[in-house]
């Protein structure tokens, strides 16, 4: 659908990123009725055959770690088969921390899982995204386009666009961490800078991974691998994310290939053999940013807008996904009950749902970098001996997998 009037228009997305696209497909899916769902997106949407660079920066190079409870959430909404192609599976994860005896290994036969996770290449998530959201009646893609603003409006809000005003009877925001809209309606947030940066590219290396994701502790922060499907260029692909002092992720983002790979093996060492291509480079700060309110009457914030993680876990998205799941499930239970869908209550109850899995997501993609990063000998040693007992202790690794798989959580949203 191309346009609509403002008296059909029941809930409007701010953000037309993975994040948005994928919250507008679970309202279309489960919210009962005919609720007009429209996404505002400041890019145009690309052509449908178009190459990867042409296509939103949410759905660049880069990759995207999967947990098993986002996977089991695109099955119910009918994508997995299209994100076959271009998916490889986390069979296991191997951790460690670079020069002490400590170290464990995860894996998905343990859990009885086909996978621990997936690792999908955004532009793939991005193409299967926007194909779904094409082929839903209610859903209303308005780009390029912009939120310019937002103002209370009866018991909705009046949205402004760059050219016209919609009535929404709820607003989602969900333009990215840097938004301006939230910032501009007044939601408050706390930014906690690293004082490090993340280097990413992709890398072809000798060995095969086998299925199997890296996460490495240096003394400069996490170095982690993560598995790519085989690509014409190249079988043994990986996803490299690697937190280091800002100084030196600059120099290694330009560096030569040749000086590249011998830091990474230095860091790394040779388990996947040698590094036998290297792709872009490009690195960013990074940052914990949090809103320190994430509702109000007729309004949410989502996303990266709502908490902006360190990437040392992967959590991000997959927290984004469980926020997303939550709040179209809060809205399906209550619509049939005559609520509207930006009552106060109905979205602090939302809100006070998600705070648990929130908060312990947030404290362990905080917590874990400074952990591996301090000196003193005692905790290292305590630190070596914990990820030993990872091995020695299944029921300790069981409890440590399902969380970061999201699985209570889903659990949660199915009790």
């Amino acid at each position: 659908m191309d346009g609509v009037s403002a008296q059909e228009n029941h809930i409007l997305i701010a953000g037309g990123g993975m994040v948005g696209l994928s919250l507008a497909l679970l309202l279309h899916r489960q919210l009962p009725g005919e609720p007009i769902i429209t996404v505002v997106e400041g890019r145009a949407l690309p052509a449908s055959d178009a190459a990867p660079a042409d296509y939103h920066p949410s759905f660049d190079a880069r990759s995207t770690a999967l947990s098993y409870s986002t996977a089991t959430l695109y099955r119910e909404l009918g994508l997995w088969p299209s994100l076959l192609p271009g998916l490889a599976p986390i069979n296991e994860i191997h951790v460690s921390r670079r020069g002490r005896f400590g170290s464990s290994l995860l894996s998905g036969k343990e859990q009885g899982w086909d996978a621990l996770g997936w690792v999908v290449e955004n532009p793939c998530l991005g193409r299967t995204l926007l194909a779904a959201v094409q082929d839903c009646p209610r859903i209303v893609m308005r780009c390029p386009d912009q939120v310019t603003d937002a103002a209370p409006a009866g018991p909705g809000m009046r949205v402004s666009l760059r050219d016209e005003e919609l009535d929404a009877d709820l607003l989602v925001i969900a333009d990215g961490a840097e938004s301006g809209l939230r910032s501009k309606l007044g939601f408050l947030t706390q930014r906690k800078s690293y004082g490090q940066s993340a280097l990413i590219a992709n890398l072809a290396f000798e060995k095969d991974h086998g299925g199997c994701a890296y996460e490495r502790f240096t003394a400069t922060g996490p170095l982690a691998l993560l598995p790519l499907p085989p690509s014409d260029q190249a079988a043994h692909r990986m996803a490299l994310v690697w937190t280091l002092e800002p100084a030196e992720a600059a120099a290694l983002e330009i560096a030569d290939e040749s000086s590249f790979s011998r830091a990474l093996i230095e860091a790394f060492g040779y388990r996947l053999g040698r590094v036998e291509r290297v792709g872009d480079r490009h690195s960013y700060p990074l940052a914990l940013t949090e809103a320190l309110e994430q509702v109000r009457r007729a309004c949410v914030v989502l996303g990266n807008a709502a908490h902006a993680l360190h990437p040392v876990a992967g959590q991000g998205f997959n927290l984004a996904l469980r926020d997303a799941a939550a709040l179209s499930q809060t809205l399906a239970r209550a619509v049939p009950e005559g609520r509207a869908v930006g009552d106060t209550n109905l979205l602090a109850g939302y809100s006070r749902d998600r705070q648990r899995d929130q908060a312990q997501t947030i404290a362990a993609s905080d917590g874990l970098p400074n952990l591996f990063m301090v000196s003193d000998p005692l905790l290292s040693l305590g630190r070596d001996l914990a990820l030993s007992g990872m091995d020695m202790f299944p029921l300790l690794r069981r409890e440590f997998v399902q969380q970061a798989a999201g699985m209570a959580a889903l659990e949660a949203r199915h009790g």
